[in-house]
């Protein structure tokens, strides 16, 4: 399934919130995680992490420190800040509240009330 660019570009900002909220991680290894949480249907480039995560750093969301991987190479590991924690909290708030309402459409849809009773 090909999720829609407008989807992934509304939810890029909790994903890599929550995902930091895990723990610190490097871009790679966040692409990689929401590759995984998703069952592959979100395949994230480094062109659309990486803008995102400067975004993210330039607001105090998160910040980035450098480190080495297990193998020895110098990586840019990014870890959620207070503030970034306090937006997470916002956030999920708000993705609550949209996802209850699409169920509540959906919902809807599947089981319409008959024309004969909206109208009595």
């Amino acid at each position: 399934m090909r999720i829609d660019k407008d989807l992934v570009a509304a939810s890029a900002t909790p994903l890599v919130l929550g995902i930091l909220a895990g723990g610190e991680l490097h871009g790679y290894a966040i692409i990689k995680r929401v590759n995984e949480i998703s069952g592959g249907n979100m395949e994230w480039s480094d062109g659309m992490l990486y803008p995102l995560l400067h975004r993210l750093e330039r607001l105090d969301l998160l910040r980035a420190a450098w480190a080495r991987s297990e193998a020895g190479r110098r990586r840019k590991h990014y870890f959620i800040t207070e503030t970034g924690r306090a937006a997470l909290a916002e956030r999920q708030g708000q993705w609550e509240v949209v996802a209850d309402a699409l169920r509540q459409i959906w919902n809807a849809a599947q089981h319409p009330v008959p024309a004969t009773t909206r109208n009595a």
